[in-house]
């Protein structure tokens, strides 16, 4: 591939006519970036829109003068005569008579794509227009998040097709996040501005501006320590800005919801260069259950300080707390087959949540960032970053089982948690946009290191007792209180024969990356990337010996590389792409049946093919994307029955297991006419384990979520008028049926299918917003879990009402 890719831009460097291009920016009246603002070239058909750093670009222009107009809807067009020489790089400014305020308003009211973001700085790690990008992704714009009045983070990523909620949050640092199946394959939120950050909690949506999902295993420039094989969630926070601004909000809703947010930012010094922002929330809810509530407070303060006009220095910290009772969550018998296969067979009453009010758990979490930026040339930038994320967990995890020979009787399980993680990043990156002869690159080189830190401290689990959930009992269900929980754990410390869980580990990341998108013509681009990964443990501790465990100090390198082509059927509107992407995990050594048998393993593999389409035709107005893509998993870790030297040894772990995923996505985003958008998407997975243990050869994963999702969002905003500012939106979910459990001992455990309808009434000026959402407005039962039944909120209704100042 890489020869003839040579050979390629080896003939049409000597075919190729000289060009230039166009680089723009346009800034409102205060000076802020004007984000989706139409910019088109007169007397021809090529358009675009601005990026959300008002930022626009044409490419491969011939020498010559061109007349930009830069329109919004009912005010005054722009025109600015520009003129392109062969080999340069033209960039005019546009400056729009109205404020940044005032912007937002005519984006929300009166239309461009609202819920479109075109650009991104961390999917590919530097400026990369969707339709440059061979890979498939999509963005959840900060207008959606705003119009869907959103308290709880994960109903964010429902607007993102293929992105399944499989388990909530319960608060332990091992698979304690909110968990989600993507592309056939589990993760989790772990990336915040393209840096590793987690949490054993919820994410609160104060400071979200976007929300970027990245299809398929992304470890070339993100590495195995925060990637999944299915993709990458990354949230792009809010960033201080020039002018004075800022909204306060207040929400009240169902279960006692009551949530307060603050949005201010503006230039701290006289001469502009010093900006600030600062995001605060505080949110009490309670349950749906008979018992259970989540309070929760967080503040997000950055700074940017400007130097000079090559020198940037950016600060962001988001400081979480939470305290929360455990919802209800029913594990299903591992052991023998079930006797229920669906929810409504166990005829359990739903509203139970088996715990009490003083049995909580607390997950603080910190993220502290800091970034230089630096202009080394006219195309050159150096970027170096240094982030720390640090999460805990303190408090009572407790969960039902049924593990007794019938399906009703549920034994409740509580212990009592002490962890903390900690994660610190350093990165440094060098972007450049150069050419070799007559051929444009985009270059990102890179270094990488992260430390991995985590500390246990966790009693016994304990089992408190077991109760009827068909019956109920009123003193046997209330038993269960702190002080009785407390007894039990205390007794259970306190045998020699129940150990707890005491240790603590580090381990160290040591990577480099390259990778370069090649414009071997006008339409056709080429990314070619490598990363080579070097991951140490130093072993883990055991607090109660004294000793470091066996087998657990070890080191692995992955190599994992990336290849991409793009080509523009029509420049700027219509390109097919393709790709071939590698994602890794590291994997610890394993206890082997015998010490002749080695316990180290190699790191997992994934690789992917895709090929698709994107599409953003009509100046923008429609924007769609279709993909197929194939994974496979080819060296996953199984137990097996091994020859040895002629004698057949059980239960040896080897690595050679295989999954496949294979699917087909499609995510349309659209605006029809002035002030009406929607938003809507399909995707079909097909996932199975094969060569794996007898129990679950050929069968579907429990982690690879239901086969067919579908989303779907539209709102209508008037966009003049006596009414301008009103409007209404009205969208949902549909989930296939999804097997929780599926393997041979058991059988099947099925969640029905369902559909999920949500609706939202709005007004917005350019001083206030009312909105009012209905979220599960058909009160449909439906359930979450992997192996686990945890039943989710009904009907509920959210009020908001935001002053902006």
């Amino acid at each position: 591939m890489l020869t003839a890719i040579l050979a390629l831009i080896t003939f049409v460097s000597f075919a190729q006519e000289k060009s230039g291009s166009i680089r723009g920016t346009v800034i409102t009246s205060d000076s802020t970036p004007a984000a989706n603002v139409s910019v088109i070239i007169q007397s021809t058909k090529q358009g675009t829109a601005t990026d959300n750093d008002g930022n626009f670009e044409f490419a491969r222009l011939k020498a010559g003068q061109y007349v930009l107009q830069v329109s919004l809807l009912g005010y005054e067009e722009i025109e600015q005569i520009v003129t392109v020489v062969s080999g340069q790089t033209a960039s005019p400014l546009f400056t729009l008579k109205i404020s940044n305020n005032q912007l937002q308003t005519v984006i929300i009211t009166a239309g461009k794509n609202k819920f479109l973001v075109k650009k991104s700085q961390t999917v590919a790690k530097m400026p990369l227009s969707n339709l440059e990008n061979p890979q498939a992704y999509s963005s959840i714009s900060k207008e959606l998040i705003k119009e869907q009045v959103t308290t709880d983070f994960s109903n964010l990523l429902k607007n993102a097709p293929g992105v399944y909620k499989i388990s909530g949050t319960r608060g332990i640092n091992l698979d304690g996040a909110t968990a989600y199946s993507l592309r056939g394959f589990r993760t989790e939120v772990s990336m915040i501005d393209g840096m590793p950050s987690q949490t054993n909690g919820e994410i609160d949506p104060a400071n979200v501006e976007k929300v970027e999902v990245l299809r398929g295993p992304s470890g070339t420039l993100f590495g195995g320590a925060v990637t999944s094989f299915g993709g990458v969630i990354n949230i792009i926070t809010r960033k201080p800005q020039e002018k004075f601004g800022g909204e306060v909000s207040y929400a009240t809703g169902s279960f006692n919801l009551n949530r307060a947010t603050a949005d201010v930012y503006g230039s701290l010094n006289k001469k502009g260069s010093v900006l600030g922002r600062i995001n605060a929330s505080f949110q009490r809810q309670g349950s749906f259950q008979d018992v259970g509530f989540r309070q929760t407070f967080f503040i997000a303060p950055a700074l940017e300080i400007r130097m000079n006009p090559k020198l940037k220095i950016n600060l962001n910290a988001e400081i979480y707390n939470s305290e929360f009772t455990n919802a209800s969550s029913i594990f299903l018998n591992r052991v023998r087959q079930l006797v229920a296969r669906t929810p409504d067979e166990l005829k359990f009453d739903w509203h139970r949540s088996y715990t009490t009010k003083d049995i909580t758990m607390k997950t603080p979490t910190t993220n502290l960032r800091a970034q230089v930026q630096y202009q080394l040339a006219k195309n050159w930038t150096s970027t170096t970053i240094i982030s720390r994320n640090e999460r805990r967990s303190n408090g009572f995890y407790q969960y039902e089982f049924i593990r007794l020979t019938n399906d009703y009787m549920l034994e409740r399980n509580i212990s009592l948690q002490k962890t903390r993680n900690a994660t610190f990043n350093a990165q440094q990156n060098f972007v450049g946009d150069f050419k070799i002869g007559k051929l444009r690159n985009r270059l990102v080189f890179g270094l990488d290191y992260v430390n991995f830190g985590l500390k246990n401290n966790n009693s016994p689990y304990i089992a408190f007792d077991t109760i009827n959930a068909q019956q109920y009992d009123e003193a046997k269900y209330r038993s269960l209180t702190r002080d009785a929980v407390m007894a039990k754990i205390t007794a259970a410390q306190n045998n020699p024969k129940i150990s707890r869980v005491w240790n603590s580990s580090q381990s160290n990341v040591y990577s480099a990356y390259l990778s370069d998108v090649l414009n071997i013509t006008d339409n056709l681009m080429a990314m070619v990337s490598l990363r080579l990964d070097r991951f140490e443990s130093n072993g883990t501790y055991d607090g109660a010996t004294d000793t470091l465990q066996k087998n657990t100090k070890f080191g692995q390198t992955a190599l994992s590389p990336k290849f991409g082509l793009v080509y523009q059927l029509i420049k700027d509107r219509v390109s097919v792409f393709a790709n071939y992407m590698n994602g890794f995990a590291n994997v610890t050594p394993k206890v082997q049946p015998r010490s002749d048998i080695s316990p180290m393993m190699k790191p997992q593999h994934a690789n992917q093919y895709e090929a698709g389409v994107k599409l953003d035709l009509l100046n923008g107005r429609l924007n769609l994307t279709a993909s197929y893509y194939d994974i496979k998993l080819n060296n996953a870790v199984r137990t097996d029955v091994v020859v040895i030297n002629g004698e057949s040894v059980p239960g040896v772990t080897v690595q050679n297991g295989m999954q496949y995923s294979r699917g087909f996505e499609l995510e349309v985003i659209a605006n029809p006419v002035s002030g009406l958008n929607l938003v809507a998407g399909y995707t079909h997975n097909n996932s199975e384990f094969t060569k794996t243990s007898a129990e679950t050869d050929g069968r579907r994963p429990p982690g690879a979520g239901p086969s067919d999702l579908a989303n779907a969002w539209i709102s209508y905003g008037i966009p003049k008028g006596k009414l301008k500012g009103l409007g209404a939106g009205f969208g949902g979910n549909y989930v296939s049926k999804f097997n929780t459990v599926n393997t041979v001992k058991t059988g099947l455990f099925t969640f029905p299918s369902y559909t999920l309808l949500n609706a939202t009434v709005f007004y917005e000026t350019k001083r206030f917003r009312v909105g009012l959402k209905v979220d599960n407005l058909n009160d449909v039962d439906y359930f979450l879990g992997q192996g686990v039944i945890a039943a989710q909120m009904p009907r509920s209704y959210i009020a908001n009402f935001t002053v902006k100042l």
